[in-house]
């Protein structure tokens, strides 16, 4: 399989030097293209205000540039939406699944636990985090957070219709169903840690972060105790040399890998 690293947006969020990314996956596989995660989608760009609550706009200062949407990557390798016939999401976040409705013959494949809570989002900021208008006409395939072991993580499981190549690994803490995706590439595997971190130095050592986004990380979690020891095995994981780690929004972590 071949593995292409995308940046699907960019954020300009203050205290924050360098910026963050939507570090987003595009995988050719024998049964077709696969997305991991799609950053913001064409509807965002265009029309902001319709999905991006104002807070969000204001905190996360979205560049917005049609070009970095997975669609537009997509189309510029010469393919076309209908070629995408799979999208892995980490989570239902809007900065990682407002393209969704961007390739609407493609299964989505998502822990049981997210879409549930998106789809019964209770309060303002739930909500905004979930906006409904995301999932139209979203063809949602759920998977229950259960499977085989895979270098210290449990409940790993492969996708059906999917290269066994491909796995969903639970990172529960940022949201009640974040998961990570697993791809082995050529060079070996890769794990997109989605949220679980937002910044390199989290599972470095020694550990360093910045405070902006520690607070990010804090203000957003919902199971705090099972985000911090997720963060720990991917220390470990890392430091092993198994895999290639990486979260979604680490602007040198991309380039590094792009």
């Amino acid at each position: 399989m071949k593995v292409h690293h995308l940046n699907c947006a960019t954020f300009r969020p203050p205290l924050v030097a360098g910026g963050l990314v939507a570090h987003c996956l595009l995988i050719e596989s024998d049964q077709g293209l696969v997305l991991v995660d799609t950053g913001f989608g064409m509807n965002e760009v265009t029309n902001p205000k319709g999905t991006i609550d104002p807070m969000s706009r204001k905190l996360l200062r979205p560049v917005l540039d049609i070009t970095e949407t997975a669609i537009s990557h997509v189309e510029k390798r010469g393919y076309t939406a209908d070629d995408v016939r799979h999208v892995l999401v980490t989570h239902l976040d809007l900065d990682h699944a407002g393209g969704l409705r961007d390739f609407p013959k493609a299964t989505v494949h998502v822990l049981d636990a997210e879409l549930e809570a998106a789809v019964n989002a209770k309060g303002t900021k739930e909500k905004a985090r979930y906006p409904k208008a995301q999932r139209d006409g979203v063809n949602f395939r759920t998977h229950k957070a259960e499977g085989e072991s895979w270098f210290g993580f449990e409940a790993v499981k492969d996708v059906d219709g999917l290269p066994d190549d491909i796995l969903m690994v639970p990172l529960i803490g940022h949201t009640r169903g974040h998961t990570g995706i697993a791809v082995r590439s050529d060079g070996g595997w890769l794990l997109h840690a989605g949220d679980a971190y937002f910044y390199r130095g989290e599972i470095e050592t020694p550990p360093s972060n910045i405070f902006a986004l520690k607070l990010t990380a804090r203000q957003t979690e919902t199971i705090r105790e099972q985000r911090l020891s997720n963060v720990e095995r991917l220390k470990e994981l890392k430091q092993s040399g198994e895999a290639e780690v990486f979260c979604a929004h680490d602007p040198v972590e991309l380039a590094r890998l792009a």
